[in-house]
């Protein structure tokens, strides 16, 4: 299933943007980054269980948002891309 991840990490202090790195990697070991906070990742559910306990044992809860959207099966359809950066084959290989 493709899913997508959006965070927001409060970075005003040191702690703040270690987190947003350690979510970063997280996602990292998933998927692709497509914005700056916004990873598509294609996974099965049990990725999708130890992904969502390695992200919300990150965040601060009371400082950060972090959202994950199950866009199902059928990526082709769900996924449409607009502008400068090259669109990513959620579903190809991932080297570059």
């Amino acid at each position: 299933m493709l899913i997508l991840v959006t965070y927001d990490v409060n970075t005003q202090d040191r702690d703040g943007r270690k987190r947003l790195r350690r979510v970063a990697k997280q996602c990292t070991n998933y998927g692709v980054r497509v914005q700056n906070s916004v990873f598509e990742c294609v996974v099965d559910p049990a990725q999708l269980k130890l992904l969502k306990k390695a992200l919300t044992d990150e965040i601060d809860e009371k400082k950060d948002s972090l959202r994950i959207y199950n866009l199902g099966n059928r990526t082709k359809s769900n996924v449409e891309h607009f502008g400068a950066k090259t669109a990513i084959d959620v579903e190809g290989e991932l080297i570059f």
